[in-house]
């Protein structure tokens, strides 16, 4: 590189960034591609139904830390992270592959370990391990898994909202963030002084939504029965504020959130404020909850609106709107995304 040419960092991007760099110098030409960069999935046409596939890389030292992170419950929620992404398309996961590059300090023992976590999740959610790869890696654990699914009923994009259009998030939003901050703080306990016991036992569900997310393969089912089509989704693995933002470019749209109307568990709310934190900020850029944000005409109200498990968080406004929350002040307040990026970091 010449001293004239410009180098632009990747943290300077940050990971959409980045992404919307790599696609623009993409170009599609097989007819049988519907849907390439840009969503939770690809989308390739098939005779009857489209079939979907995603893919995610976990990276020690990034994503996960295994002085406090099970081999078995990193192998589930490597799977579990995958299928949240194809359940965002509307659609159903059929198989994966799982692709790991490890160092030698992985015993056969540990990988058995963690492949019971690879297994138990493919069969709580009727996928099958059909292949992968193995390689060598100079430190640490590398697994990229490969998740392929059917349409179920019809495709559903980030880039269908349309105003007025109701937006909802199912389950319960920030415990993952919370949880991870309780090992994060236990952890750094435990390197000041390796005789302490871990302090875990009265926080069960944080650590749960942390170690062990589980896809929302029910409201898919749901949906599914009720012959509800959502126009837009996509599944809450960087922040809720992040997600939204994803939809409301996409779809060239606006909208208004309510604070009060967040779901928020009360052991994640207690615990966020024994952090010192706010439960809404967690709420909003925790990231990891792997809850599906979508959004659904006025219509389907009365199917939706007695459903244990999906609530209506706000609405879909237009695009000169922006993006916006009103606070339980009643302060109107700019969405902004704060969550989880890895690009970012500078080391």
């Amino acid at each position: 590189m010449s001293k004239e040419e410009k180098r632009t960092e990747l943290s300077d991007l940050g990971e959409f960034g980045l992404i919307k760099e790599i696609a623009e110098t993409v170009s599609n030409s097989n007819k049988k591609t519907v849907k390439g960069i840009g969503d939770d999935a690809a989308v390739i046409s098939g005779s009857k139904k489209n079939t979907l596939l995603s893919t995610d890389m976990l990276v020690e030292g990034i994503h996960f830390n295994l002085a406090y992170c099970p081999l078995k419950h990193l192998g589930y929620k490597a799977v579990a992270v995958n299928l949240s992404d194809i359940y965002a398309m509307n659609a159903i996961p059929s198989h994966i592959t799982v692709s790991m590059a490890l160092s030698n300090r992985f015993s056969l023992e540990a990988i058995k370990e963690l492949y019971e976590g690879i297994n138990l999740a493919c069969e709580t959610y009727g996928v099958d391990l059909v292949g992968g790869d193995t390689t060598s890696s100079p430190t640490g654990l590398i697994i990229s898994i490969t998740a392929v699914g059917e349409s179920n009923n019809e495709t559903v994009y980030r880039n269908g909202a349309k105003e007025y259009d109701l937006l909802c998030v199912s389950g319960d939003l920030g415990g993952a963030y919370v949880g991870l901050q309780i090992l994060e703080r236990e952890h750094t306990v435990f390197k000041g002084n390796d005789q302490a016991q871990p302090e875990l036992s009265q926080y069960p569900y944080v650590l749960e939504r942390q170690l062990k997310p589980e896809p929302r393969k029910d409201i898919i089912e749901f949906f599914n029965k009720e012959n509800i089509l959502p126009s837009s989704m996509i599944d809450i693995s960087d922040g809720l504020a992040s997600e939204i933002l994803h939809i409301c470019e996409q779809s060239q749209v606006g909208c208004t959130i309510y604070e009060e109307r967040l779901p928020i568990d009360q052991e994640t709310y207690k615990t966020a404020e024994e952090l010192n934190l706010s439960p809404t900020i967690c709420a909003l850029n925790g990231g990891e909850d792997y809850e599906l944000l979508f959004t659904m005409s006025l219509k389907e109200y009365d199917k939706i609106k007695d459903y244990n498990g999906i609530t209506i968080i706000g609405h879909i406004t237009d695009k000169n709107s922006g993006a916006n929350m009103v606070s339980s002040g009643e302060t109107v307040i700019p969405i902004t995304a704060q969550g989880w990026d890895a690009l970012l970091r500078k080391d």
